[in-house]
């Protein structure tokens, strides 16, 4: 076999293909097919494996079919089509067309999902688990973050618990303007949102799935949503929790399966930017981001 025929073989293929047809090339070129070079016999055992280097797919059938199920746009109920559909009419003059475009919305909402610093993992008690000196300077590290970013913060919520409330603190002094709102809930509490797949022997959750699966749930459905039709320009929304909540916000926002929450690692202090737009379509604009901290401040405790 000739080099450019070995050549064109090679960028015929891709990947480790490429490298078996060219084994199969240098090997054939030594008699290590057991037939004399231009055998008929000899050119079958070259086909046969450059054969068997054929990536599985052909240019017919290689584009992914799609799996799931198709977009639910009125996945948060907030849908206006959804809403005014089999509304019984106050008159018959009423324009239903109108109707709806009242109660269309109009801004984005882009929520910006915080987890916690690193905290005291030997407190026996939420009030023990403050955060270290180490989580304090990571607060300070997201909240410098933030405010680079120059935009205009709506509210900062935060969950009740101890490490949460410390760290959305620390971040609120670096915000600019004159001084953003401080909501706490305790619906953000850490938890177990639901048995993850595929399953772990390493943790064992300290309340029942369906206690804190229906807590988490129902913070979701609180805080994740297409803006109101009353509010007119784009909003930018703080929300200070954990890892777990934060993991299956985003699987529900993205409309993943939920239960695949637990394959996603986030930082302390890593910023997570969800995108709702008017329509009801949901952008993941990052995931745990935390290039803002140098290395050694890092954890993921």
């Amino acid at each position: 076999m000739s080099y450019r025929k070995t050549l064109k073989l090679i960028c015929g293929f891709a990947g480790g293909s490429a490298v078996l047809v060219f084994a199969a090339a240098a090997a054939d070129s030594h008699g290590y097919f057991g037939e004399r070079r231009g055998e008929a016999a000899s050119r079958w055992s070259r086909f046969t494996v450059l054969q068997a280097a054929q990536p599985a797919w052909t240019p017919a059938n290689h584009t992914p079919a799609p799996t799931g199920h198709a977009w639910d746009f009125n996945w948060d109920k907030r849908d206006p089509s959804a809403l005014t559909n089999g509304k019984k009419k106050e008159s018959v003059t009423e324009d239903p067309s109108s109707e709806q475009d009242n109660g269309k919305p109009k801004a984005t909402r882009n929520i910006l999902l915080i987890r916690h610093s690193q905290y005291n993992l030997s407190g026996t008690s939420d009030k023990e688990r403050i955060l270290t000196p180490l989580g304090r300077e990571q607060a300070e590290l997201t909240g410098q973050r933030l405010a680079a970013l120059g935009l205009k913060y709506d509210v900062l919520i935060h969950s009740s618990m101890t490490r949460a409330t410390e760290t959305a603190h620390i971040i609120r002094k670096h915000l600019p303007g004159p001084g953003v709102e401080l909501v706490s809930c305790d619906l953000l509490r850490e938890g177990a949102p639901i048995e993850p797949v595929p399953p772990v022997t390493h943790w064992k959750p300290d309340a029942v799935y369906h206690e804190d699966g229906a807590r988490i749930e129902a913070a979701f459905r609180r805080y994740i949503h297409r803006a109101d039709p009353k509010q007119k320009e784009d909003s930018y929304e703080i929300i200070v929790c954990h890892a777990n909540v934060i993991r299956y916000f985003v699987c529900r926002a993205l409309q993943f399966p939920p239960e695949g929450w637990l394959r996603m690692g986030l930082n302390n202090g890593s910023i997570t930017w969800l995108t709702i737009r008017p329509s009801g379509r949901v952008a993941l604009r990052t995931l745990g981001d935390a290039g803002f901290m140098p290395p050694d401040k890092l954890t993921r405790t």
